[in-house]
Order: C-alpha cells, then sequence, then structure tokens
C-alpha cells in the first residue's frame, strides 16, 4: 500500500459527502426565481440618422484625443456622410445603424470615420450612443486593421 492511498481514500470519502449533502435531483426554477416581470430588452428600431450624431462624434473624438492621446486634435466638419448598414444582423440584436463619412481634421488632413449610431447605448442605457473610429488615428488599434472592425 503506498502512501498516497490513504488521502486518495479521505478525498474521495469527502466528495462522497459532499454530493450527499447536497441534495437529491436539482429543481426547477420557481416562478419568482424566472423573474417573470423581466422580459428582456424592448427595442423600437429607431435609430436616429447618421447626420443627428455627428456632434456627438465630434466631442467625443476631441474627448478622447485629449485626454488619453495628450493631442490637440479635433473635427472640424464632416462631408459625404452615408449609412452603410442598418441593422445588418438578425433582428434580436441591439439596433445600430453602420456609417461612414468624411472628417476634416485640424491638423489640416481630411480622413475617413466609420461610426455606428445605437439604439439606447448613451450612458446607462437612455439615449443613442456611438462608436466611432477615425482612420490612421486608432492609437490602440482598437478597430484595426485601418478602422475595418468599426463597420458592420
Amino acid at each position: 500500500m503506498s502512501r498516497q492511498t490513504p488521502f486518495l481514500v479521505l478525498f474521495l470519502a469527502l466528495v462522497a459527502a459532499a454530493i450527499l449533502a447536497a441534495g437529491g435531483a436539482a429543481k426547477a426554477a420557481s416562478d419568482l426565481e424566472k423573474n417573470f416581470w423581466l422580459e428582456g430588452p424592448r427595442y423600437d428600431g429607431n435609430v436616429p440618422p447618421c447626420e443627428a450624431a455627428l456632434g456627438k462624434v465630434a466631442r467625443q473624438f476631441a474627448q478622447k484625443e485629449g485626454k488619453y492621446w495628450n493631442s490637440a486634435l479635433q473635427i472640424t466638419g464632416f462631408t459625404m456622410v452615408r449609412e452603410i448598414a442598418l441593422q445588418p444582423w438578425t433582428s434580436a440584436t441591439i439596433p445600430r445603424r453602420y456609417c461612414t463619412a468624411q472628417a476634416a481634421i485640424s491638423d489640416g488632413r481630411v480622413r475617413r470615420v466609420n461610426f455606428s449610431v445605437i439604439e439606447d447605448g448613451g450612458f446607462a442605457a437612455f439615449g443613442s450612443g456611438v462608436e466611432f473610429c477615425v482612420v490612421g488615428l486608432d492609437r490602440n488599434w482598437a478597430y484595426s486593421p485601418g478602422c475595418r472592425m468599426a463597420r458592420p
């Protein structure tokens, strides 16, 4: 008999005791446990148009550049704003409108901006939210390569 056998027997006895103490078969959740009053998210599919999100994109871009990258870059204007897709996946997903535009940056360059407008995507799910990526200024590569991950 090896030295490990008593420990193995003790371990198996403890496991068996824990299983027996846990009770019999698992029970189904009661009506209270199912949270029947929480029926899930209700989206209307009312996503604002691309143009309505441009101010939010410009504000968040300036905030991100100043706070995280110590840069004074700002978006000074938008042109060629167009929708790429509206809710490109199943209808059970959060409604999003994918857009692209050309943005004039304060450094004198014009760059493409890919962004999405998200229903109930604002702070604490109030109002629409925006996710965006400026090509060439995705410094942490969150939407790499070339901001393609900000598109559908």
